[in-house]
């Protein structure tokens, strides 16, 4: 850490066990080993409050994933974790969770000033999320099942189904949520037996590196979970392409998702995709306008609009139009931007300057193509990688700032006429991830769930997971599903079994 980064934690105070992290020299994590890269070379990570040095990060070569790989392969053929009594394995995983739990306060402080995340919002949200799914997942270790078929073939057959672990994961996170997507990306291959090689962005490394000490006090067995540090477009990309990988799990860009999918097909390895989003929020007259607000700001300026599944255009019928205009500006424009660790922040910075350049960008675009900026309109000076939360109004359906993912607290609000008006806009997208409806009439709240194109439908609310809720997109979106019952299938094989009695 540099000066700066040291007086900015000293400011607000962190935990020992923060401070003797994040003071110590970072390494990856490979069959249950702590070690540097190949070639010893490290990069920088960047704190988005200060712009200051945070911590340096080994640079992994793509050998470093090849022994990653080994040590994963290995501990699923050769070692007890996917022939485990299920319980025991259950027992594990739900010590890894209590791990979380206890280490709650030094993981938010962690990810914090790596991620640019309000604290208070990251151990409510973040960690608090990611030991509920721990846990929720670890007891689905005890219930994999196949089912018996009564088969019609000639003679004395019997048949059933068997589910087995998929293998060897490779689990790649986006740098808006590090810790708990990467929580996505274990919980459930772990719990059917598979093992994992994670790679996390670049940009927000800290928080799984600490968790690597967590898995070890768990005592999960040595390779069951690996974790390598790099560029994406280097070590990523030939994790994706190894003919020892059996699945890959990858949330982050459409156009990077693209890639991840094209480069597995050459070994053809099953892929889940859980890409970008544009989501629609669709606020009739009837709605509840306190309702709408707390959703934009739980959605759009929640992580600083980092959020793929965000209400990033907004719809509104003609007779609340001005009035949901006005009140969600107002509330966006009381909320305290401020340094990551102060508990009372509502919103920190975005991730990095080139970041923060492109939103501004998107902002620039929108009033150059006549959208009207009720509040905010671009950055924040001075030190520090901060955006005003900025919405837009008179909007059309055409314009980049509805039609694009911006990726940052940016609300577009667009008017409407009738409820199929509102169907036709809200559809008319490349990405399916999300919507949001707002009304107080359950018959068309149920026509629009069934008409709009989208994973997850909200009604009166926006931006809520659970864990046994699945989440996943349609469209460019991607496909597969992360958490709930259904996201077991994308890690498990389902084999045939036939019998002569």
């Amino acid at each position: 850490m540099d000066t700066v980064v040291t007086n900015f934690i000293d400011q607000f105070g962190v935990t020992d066990k923060t401070r003797k992290f994040l003071s110590q020299t970072q390494q990856m994590y490979i069959g249950g080993n702590f070690c540097q890269a190949e070639n010893n070379e490290m990069f920088d990570i960047v704190e988005p409050c200060t712009e200051g040095l945070l911590a340096q990060v080994p640079s992994a070569t793509e050998n470093d994933v090849n022994k990653a790989v080994v040590e994963a392969k290995q501990a699923f053929t050769n070692s007890e974790w996917s022939k485990m009594k299920p319980n025991a394995r259950e027992k594990l995983l739900h010590r890894l969770a209590e791990l979380v739990e206890e280490n709650s306060q030094t993981l938010a402080e962690i990810e914090s000033p790596d991620a640019g995340k309000a604290i208070s919002g990251c151990k409510a949200v973040d960690i608090a999320g990611s030991v509920d799914l721990l846990h929720y997942m670890a007891g689905w270790a005890t219930k994999i099942e196949g089912a018996t078929r009564d088969v019609s073939a000639e003679g004395e057959h019997f048949a059933y189904s068997l589910k087995q672990p998929i293998g060897v994961v490779a689990a790649i996170v986006p740098w808006n949520w590090p810790f708990s997507m990467s929580i996505w990306k274990l919980a459930a291959p772990l719990a059917v037996g598979c093992t994992v090689v994670l790679k996390p962005s670049e940009l927000t490394p800290l928080s799984m590196l600490y968790f690597a000490q967590l898995c070890e006090q768990a005592g999960l067995p040595k390779g069951v979970v690996n974790i390598v540090t790099g560029s994406g477009s280097n070590i990523g990309s030939h994790l994706v392409s190894h003919p020892d990988i059996d699945k890959v799990s990858f949330t982050g860009s459409t156009n990077v998702g693209k890639t991840v999918g094209k480069t597995a097909m050459g070994n053809v390895t099953p892929v889940t995709l859980e890409l970008g989003g544009k989501s629609p929020m669709v606020v009739f007259d009837d709605a509840d306008i306190e309702k709408v607000v707390a959703a934009t700001q739980q959605s759009v300026f929640f992580n600083t609009g980092q959020v793929c599944s965000l209400g990033s255009r907004m719809y509104v019928q003609k007779g609340l139009y001005e009035q949901v205009v006005s009140a969600v500006a107002k509330g966006a424009s009381n909320l305290k931007i401020a340094m990551t660790l102060d508990p009372e922040c509502d919103m920190g910075p975005a991730i990095s300057a080139h970041h923060r350049q492109s939103v501004c960008d998107y902002i620039e675009m929108g009033k150059k193509q006549g959208a009207r900026v009720v509040c905010g309109g671009g950055a924040i000076e001075g030190t520090g990688y901060y955006i005003k939360p900025t919405v837009f109004a008179n909007c059309t359906n055409n314009m980049k700032i509805v039609q694009e993912e911006i990726f940052g607290p940016v609300l577009a609000i667009i008017p409407f006429d009738v409820e199929e008006q509102a169907v036709a806009l809200a559809n008319d997208n490349i990405y399916g991830l999300a919507a949001g409806v707002f009304t107080n009439d359950i018959s068309r709240s149920q026509r629009m769930i069934r008409q709009l194109d989208a994973g997850t439908v909200w009604i009166n609310t926006h931006d809520l997971v659970d864990s046994c809720t699945p989440f996943g997109g349609f469209k460019q979106s991607g496909f597969g599903k992360d958490m709930g019952p259904e996201q077991l299938a994308y890690f498990l094989k389902t084999k045939a079994v036939w019998i002569n009695s």
